[in-house]
C-alpha cells in the first residue's frame, strides 16, 4: 500500500490515504469518478503489472451509502454486513437471483449501484456471498464490510 500511495501521489492525486491491505484508497481529484477509475487502472497496470478493475465513489456518494444503511436495524455485526459497490446498476433479474440465493437469516437490499448484504452466520458457506463475490453479477464490483465502509468515509472527511 505505501508503493500504491506513492504512485498515486506521483501521478498528481492529492490527499492520498490508504486503509488496510485490500486496495482501499481515498484521494482528491478534480476529475470525474469514471476518469479517476480509468487513470488508477492504468497506473496500477503500468506500475505494478496488474490489470484490475477499479470502482470509485465520490465522498458524497459514499456518505449517501452510509446514511442509507437499509439493513442497519438487523445488521448488528459490522464484519458480517457487506456493501458491494458496482460499476453500474444490476439488472432486476440479477437482484431477484441474489434474493433467491439468500439463506433465511440473510438479507439483501439493492439501491442503485450498491448491494447491501447481511450475513449473520458469516460468508463461508453463504450462497449469496458466493454470488456477490463471483463474476455472476454481470458488472465490475468490489465488496467491503461495514467497518471498512465507515472508515473510508471517515478518511474522506479529513
Amino acid at each position: 500500500m505505501p508503493k500504491l500511495r506513492s504512485a498515486l501521489e506521483d501521478a498528481g492525486f492529492e490527499d492520498v490515504a490508504t486503509y488496510v491491505q485490500s486496495g482501499n484508497v481515498v484521494l482528491s481529484s478534480g476529475d470525474s469518478a469514471a476518469k479517476v477509475a480509468r487513470a488508477v487502472e492504468q497506473l496500477i497496470k503500468k506500475e505494478f503489472g496488474v490489470e484490475i478493475p477499479v470502482v470509485v465513489r465520490t465522498r458524497a456518494q459514499l456518505a449517501r451509502v452510509v446514511r442509507r444503511n437499509p439493513l442497519g436495524r438487523v445488521a448488528n455485526d459490522p464484519k458480517r454486513y457487506q456493501v458491494s459497490f458496482l460499476e453500474k446498476q444490476p439488472s432486476a433479474a440479477v437482484v431477484r437471483k441474489l434474493e433467491g440465493l439468500a439463506a433465511p437469516s440473510e438479507r439483501i437490499a439493492a439501491h442503485g449501484r450498491e448491494l447491501y448484504a447481511w450475513h449473520p452466520e458469516g460468508v463461508a458457506r453463504s450462497k449469496l456471498w458466493a454470488a456477490l463475490a463471483g463474476k455472476g453479477l454481470g458488472v465490475t464490483a468490489t465488496a467491503r464490510n461495514w467497518t471498512t465502509v465507515t472508515k473510508l468515509l471517515e478518511l474522506a472527511d479529513r
